[in-house]
């Protein structure tokens, strides 16, 4: 009887074992996901940049002043 006792302890220990090494991947993965979200935040601030000193360069090309426009500023 002793012998089927350990076998279903380490039976249950190995499906405990499955399930934190699934458990750890799944994490793995929401903090890869997490990281490509605050890299994309990053580089959207940069392309809003970007965009508007584009905009600013191309109104001194033609000799005109840009729109004074309030923006609000996210972040």
């Amino acid at each position: 009887m002793m012998a089927v006792e350990n076998e279903l302890s380490d039976r249950r220990f190995e499906v405990l074992l499955e399930k934190l090494d699934r458990i750890g991947n799944e994490l793995e993965k929401v903090s890869k996901r997490l990281d490509n979200d605050e890299h994309f935040l990053r580089l959207t601030r940069e392309l809003a940049t970007l965009n508007e000193s584009l905009q600013a360069l191309a109104y001194a090309a033609l000799g005109q002043q840009a729109p004074q426009v309030r923006r609000r500023r996210a972040g």
